[in-house]
C-alpha cells in the first residue's frame, strides 16, 4: 500500500513536467492587442482666390501683387494671379474671368480694366457662388444692378480728390492767363473719368488758368507721349499738364525735354518709382501715391472675410498723399 502511494504522487508530478514540455501546445492567456492606428486627418483644403489685374507692363500693379502676395501668405489662402497683356486688353481679362470659373475658385478679386464690359461675366461667377471683391477701378454701380449681381465691396482710393489735390499743385504756382491741359486714361474706368473731373475742377477753378484741352492717352507711356505732340500742336502755349498716371506723364514728360520745354508743369498720379525720381530732379512737379500694395491686401482680405461669412464694408478707401521735391518719397 505504501508504495502504491509513491507511485500515485509520482505520477501527477511527471504529469506536470509533461504539460511543461516545449513540444507541445502553447497556449496564451494574453490577448495581443495591435498598436493603434494613428487618425490622419487631412488638412483643410486652402481656399483659393484669382486675384485678376490689368497688367504687369504697369509698374503700380506689380505693387498691388504684392499686397496680395503679402495677404496670401498671412491668411494661408492659395492665390491665382492673372492679368491681361495691356490696360485696353478687356476681351482678355473676360476670358480670365471664364477660365478662374472653370477652375471653381472660391472667390475673385478684380481690378477690371473697364467698369461696364467685366459685369456680365461676373454675374455668372455670382452665379455659381463665387464670391466677388472690386478693387481700384469701381465697376459701374448702375450697370451691376441691372445685371441683378449683389453689391459688390470696393477698395480703392478717392480718385476724383487725389487727381485735385495733384493738379492745384501746379495750379497754385501758375502765372495768370496759363493754359492747362489733361491727359485722361481709358474713359470707360470709372477711375479715369473721376481723375479727369478732378483735375477739371482744379483748373476751372484756378482764376489764373484756362483749360484747353483733355484727350485721352488710354494710361500708355507712347500714347502719353504721343497725345501731348498733338496737344502741343495745337496750343502750343499750354504750361500746365495732369496726366492720370504716371506712365502717360512719363510719354509726355520724354516729349517736352525733346523739345526744350522745361518750363510745362507736368502733375501726375501713382508714384512709381521711375516718376518720383522725376519728381526728386524736378522734372515732374507732383504725383499721387495710392498705395497700390495696400489695396491689394485689403482686397485678399476682405475676400477672404466674405469666405467666412463675416460682413464687410461696402466701400474702403485707402489714404492717399502728394509726392513733391519737398515731400520726397
Amino acid at each position: 500500500m505504501r508504495a502504491l502511494r509513491q507511485i500515485a504522487i509520482i505520477f501527477p508530478f511527471f504529469g506536470l513536467v509533461a504539460c511543461g514540455d516545449s513540444s507541445g501546445p502553447s497556449v496564451s492567456t494574453v490577448t495581443k492587442i495591435d498598436a493603434p492606428t494613428t487618425l490622419t486627418i487631412p488638412a483643410p483644403a486652402k481656399k483659393r482666390i484669382g486675384f485678376v489685374m490689368k497688367t504687369l507692363t504697369n509698374p503700380f500693379f506689380i505693387e498691388m501683387e504684392k499686397g496680395a502676395r503679402r495677404a496670401e501668405k498671412e491668411l494661408g489662402i492659395e492665390l491665382l494671379v492673372k492679368t491681361a497683356a495691356q490696360e485696353t486688353s478687356i476681351e482678355q481679362q473676360i476670358q480670365i474671368v471664364e477660365d478662374l470659373i472653370t477652375a471653381k475658385v472660391d472667390a475673385i478679386v478684380i481690378a477690371p480694366g473697364d467698369s461696364q464690359r467685366l459685369v456680365p461675366v461676373l454675374k455668372k461667377a455670382e452665379d455659381v457662388g463665387i464670391k466677388l471683391v472690386n478693387i481700384d477701378n469701381r465697376l459701374d454701380a448702375t450697370v451691376i444692378k441691372q445685371a441683378g449681381i449683389q453689391a459688390i465691396p470696393f477698395v480703392s482710393v478717392d480718385n476724383e480728390k487725389a487727381a485735385y489735390a495733384s493738379a492745384k499743385f501746379i495750379v497754385d504756382h501758375a502765372a495768370q492767363g496759363s493754359e492747362a491741359a489733361i491727359l485722361e486714361g481709358i474713359r470707360s474706368a470709372d477711375n479715369a473719368r473721376q481723375r479727369m473731373e478732378g483735375a477739371k475742377r482744379a483748373f476751372t477753378e484756378g482764376k489764373a488758368v484756362k483749360l484747353v484741352a483733355s484727350e485721352s492717352a488710354n494710361w500708355k507711356i507712347d500714347e502719353g507721349y504721343s497725345v501731348t505732340k498733338q496737344l502741343f500742336a495745337m496750343h502750343p502755349d499750354i504750361k500746365l499738364l495732369f496726366a492720370a498716371n504716371d506712365m502717360m506723364a512719363l510719354g509726355a514728360l520724354k516729349f517736352l525735354q525733346e523739345t526744350k520745354r522745361s518750363q510745362v508743369k507736368v502733375a501726375a498720379y501713382d508714384a512709381l518709382d521711375e516718376a518720383v525720381v522725376e519728381v526728386k530732379a524736378g522734372r515732374l512737379a507732383v504725383t499721387v501715391d495710392q498705395q497700390a500694395a495696400e489695396q491689394g491686401f485689403q482686397g485678399v482680405m476682405l475676400a477672404t472675410r466674405l469666405l467666412k461669412g463675416d460682413s464687410v464694408p461696402a466701400l474702403m478707401l485707402i489714404d492717399t498723399r502728394l509726392i513733391t521735391a519737398a515731400t520726397g518719397n
